[in-house]
């Protein structure tokens, strides 16, 4: 198989994977609320998205950087909103 059909194929599921944080993000941000929203959930992502990233500039894997890249951005501003609601609550 050419390899241009093999990054389309990890970039389509790099960009499934990565919009199925959206529904969490725009319930979150709609609601004002994170609660039920587990913080150690999304540092434990965040670290796995991390090291996916690393490991795609090593492997020179376009699709596997952009989807982690991407998705690690929407952790870090999900992240961010659950301490900014978390320290406002208290």
């Amino acid at each position: 198989m050419s390899s241009i059909y093999i990054e389309a194929i990890g970039l389509s599921a790099g960009f499934l994977t990565m919009i199925g944080f959206f529904p969490q993000l725009i319930k979150i941000w709609r609601s004002g609320s994170t609660e039920g929203v587990s913080l150690v959930m999304y540092f434990v992502l965040l670290l796995g998205v991390t090291l996916w990233l690393i490991y795609g500039f090593f492997i020179n894997s376009l699709s596997i950087i952009i989807s982690n890249l991407i998705a690690g951005i929407i952790q870090i501003f999900i992240i961010s909103i659950i301490i900014i609601n978390r320290k406002k609550e208290k």
